[in-house]
């Protein structure tokens, strides 16, 4: 039954839906990234290689002669073209990723202004006992230590 709470209560915490919306969100820019690899990147340079699609790159394992359609996807074969297309992906994704990344530190580091002026300090360390007192004590409210004052500093 506590492990039953639990996960509710992990479940109806924002993390689980952050991490839903990003899969959603990844997943759909995952096609995104596939099509434009696909479809607007790979067919210039394929045409510059002379008419090649890097889909259809791969050295047959077995002798292919004379097989035609289904028989010649049935020899086994190192798809080294569709690897230079996934590459391709992970690379923009991965790209992509790391911007993303840069500029959401990029963020942070404006709101932590290293410049901003930190507050005074509102206590201080009694030298005799190390407990925390007012900056203006003249006396240590623990073990009564006669303190210098503020103006004395």
């Amino acid at each position: 039954m506590k492990m039953l709470n639990e996960f509710k209560e992990f479940a109806v915490k924002g993390n689980v839906v952050d991490l839903a919306v990003g899969v959603i969100i990844g997943g759909a820019f995952g096609k995104i990234v596939t099509s434009l690899v696909n479809d607007v990147i790979m067919p210039p340079i394929g045409r510059v290689m002379g008419e090649v699609d890097f889909k259809d790159l791969k050295v047959y394992l077995a002798d292919p002669a004379g097989k035609t359609g289904d028989e010649l996807a049935a020899v086994p074969s190192i798809n080294y073209g569709q690897f230079i297309n996934v590459m391709i992906d992970f690379i923009i994704v991965a790209f992509c990723v790391f911007l993303l990344v840069k500029g959401i530190n990029a963020l942070r580091r404006k709101k932590e202004d290293p410049n901003a002026a930190k507050p005074e300090p509102t206590e201080k360390e009694c030298p005799y006992c190390l407990s925390q007192v007012p900056v203006k004590a003249t006396r240590c409210k623990h073990c009564t230590s006669q303190l210098e004052s503020a103006a004395n500093a």
